[in-house]
């Protein structure tokens, strides 16, 4: 079980940070049917069909572009492969009550949806509440592998000395431990709505929305925004979303909401840190409330370099991986906090 979920954190964090590119990159489209790639199971051979099927008309087909959405999908299908054998793993050991049957059940379902949202990601054509739903569920099931691992027998990932000096510092009442989870729980919160944001900003293509830092289109305060139309989730089917479908001000009006989330976000979760790392009963959590404040300052630095530097597509990417990072240093946060 700990080598499956070492396993699947690594192959989930790869598949979450590939699937970026692959957005990022144009390449979402790249393959405009599912699961195959025009009618095959690899880019070989349906050079053919993209050129005789009037179905692929509009969508010829670019080497590249399959490839890259190719690969995701057969490492998307390998993490699934992952998940089923952790699940029946836990399903044959349930005696030993070590990962609980309704957690592994949740892992699972969390794939499957996931894999369902892939495939309408394609199907309807990267529509915006569905990339974002693809995100946010890929960060769940990431979140959900590396909960299993640092869940499993205590001793094997040094959290021992967590649980002694958890019951140590939980004497009742509000005691700190109590305190600093539910910091943390608000800020784990607030990280992942602020995930959502990225994914809606991404989905819409309104990283332009704000090409300057730490100015809006040159306005200190608030550029012409255009909130009404900026969160409409759903827009009708039979849309092409590739480019995106909103006006600048609407873009506009997203980039500056992600970046308001983004501010809360750090406060959140430095206040959560410092609280830790300012009480000495919670010494033993002090290492990842570091963590946290590392993965924090390294997205914050992506982030900002990413607008400067006129959104280079290796910074968009590098982004949602430290959206990745700062997610399993909140929550390996939070678990140090909730061992008894």
């Amino acid at each position: 079980m700990r080598r499956l979920s070492i396993g699947g954190v690594v192959l989930c964090f790869a598949v979450v940070v590939l699937g970026a590119y692959v957005r990022l990159s144009a390449a979402g489209l790249g393959c405009p049917d599912w699961p195959g790639c025009y009618g095959h199971v690899t880019p070989i051979g349906a050079e053919h069909s993209a050129a005789t099927d009037d179905a692929y008309a509009a969508r010829p087909l670019v080497p590249g572009k399959a490839w890259r959405e190719m690969i995701h999908r057969y490492a998307a299908t390998t993490l699934g492969l992952v998940i089923l054998a952790i699940t029946a793993l836990a399903i044959s050991a349930r005696r030993t009550r070590l990962v609980g049957i309704g957690f592994a059940l949740a892992l699972f379902a969390t794939v499957i949806v996931q894999g369902i949202l892939g495939m309408l990601t394609v199907t309807w054509q990267l529509k915006p509440l569905i990339v974002t739903l693809h995100l946010l569920f890929g960060m769940t099931t990431l979140a959900l592998l590396w909960w299993l691992m640092l869940s499993l027998p205590l001793s094997s990932w040094g959290d021992a000395s967590l649980r002694s000096a958890g019951r140590a510092a939980s004497g009742g009442g509000a005691s700190p431990i109590n305190n600093a989870r539910q910091l943390a729980v608000i800020g784990l919160i607030a990280l992942l709505v602020q995930i959502a944001l990225g994914g809606w900003t991404s989905s819409n293509y309104a990283a332009l929305g704000c090409p300057d830092f730490p100015t809006c289109q040159q306005h200190l305060f608030w550029p012409p925004t255009d909130f009404r139309h900026a969160f409409v989730l759903w827009h009708g089917l039979n849309i092409d979303y590739e480019g995106g479908v909103l006006d600048n001000p609407a873009r506009t009006a997203i980039h500056v909401t992600h970046r308001l989330g983004a501010l809360l976000t750090a406060v959140t979760l430095t206040l959560a840190a410092l609280f830790v790392l300012r009480r000495r009963g919670l010494s033993r959590a002090r290492f990842r409330a570091w963590a946290v404040l590392g993965a924090l300052g390294l997205q914050l630095l992506i982030g900002i370099s990413m607008v400067l530097k006129a959104f280079p597509l290796w910074l968009a990417t590098a982004h949602t991986a430290g959206a990745a990072l700062l997610l399993l240093a909140t929550l390996a946060l939070l678990r140090s906090l909730s061992v008894r």
